[in-house]
C-alpha cells in the first residue's frame, strides 16, 4: 500500500442573524470570489485551535472554540499523487472583535444568506454553502483527476439531524 500524504484545514462560517461574513478573495491569492474563512491547521493544533486562529488572522473577529458548531468534513483524493486534502467545517453564531481594515485574504463583506449562492464563488464552495445552515452535518468526498484537473467521483453525504 502506498503512502498517503494528507493536508488538513478548517472553514467556519460566522453567522449574524440573516448573514454570514465572507471574504471576496482576488485572483492573485488563488481560489476567487467569496468563500469562508479558514486555512490550514498547523501541526500542533487541534482543528478547533486551527479555526479560532484563522478566523482571527482573517477577519479580526475572535471565536471561542466552545461556540463553533461542526457541520462536516470534505476530502478532496489525488491518487495520482497519493494526496488527500481534508477541510473540515465549522458555523458560529457567536463572536466578538471588530472586523480587519485591511484583511489578508481579500474584502470582508457580510452577505445575506438568501442571495450569497448569486455572489461569484468556487463551484467546491458554492456545493458545500447551503450544508452550513442545514441540521445535521455532511460529508463530502471527492476524488480528482489531477492530469485532466477534473473530478473523477463525487459524493455529497448529509448526516443526522
Amino acid at each position: 500500500m502506498n503512502k498517503v500524504e494528507c493536508g488538513i484545514y478548517t472553514m467556519c462560517l460566522v453567522q449574524d442573524g440573516n448573514k454570514v461574513l465572507l471574504i471576496n478573495r482576488p485572483e492573485s491569492k488563488g481560489f476567487p470570489g467569496y468563500l469562508g474563512p479558514g486555512g490550514k491547521v498547523d501541526s500542533a493544533e487541534s482543528f478547533t485551535e486551527g479555526t479560532v486562529r484563522e478566523v482571527w488572522e482573517e477577519t479580526g473577529l475572535v471565536v471561542k472554540p466552545e461556540d463553533l458548531i461542526y457541520k462536516g468534513v470534505d476530502e478532496y483524493l489525488v491518487p495520482e499523487k497519493n494526496y488527500r486534502y481534508m477541510v473540515f467545517n465549522y458555523l458560529t453564531r457567536t463572536f466578538t472583535g471588530e472586523l480587519l481594515t485591511n484583511p489578508p485574504e481579500g474584502e470582508l463583506a457580510w452577505v445575506d444568506i438568501d442571495v450569497a449562492l448569486q455572489m461569484p464563488m468556487q463551484d467546491w464552495f458554492k456545493r458545500r454553502f447551503p450544508l452550513f445552515f442545514e441540521l445535521g452535518t455532511f460529508e463530502i468526498s471527492v476524488v480528482w483527476d489531477e492530469s485532466n484537473q477534473c473530478i473523477i467521483e463525487e459524493k455529497v453525504r448529509r448526516l443526522g439531524g
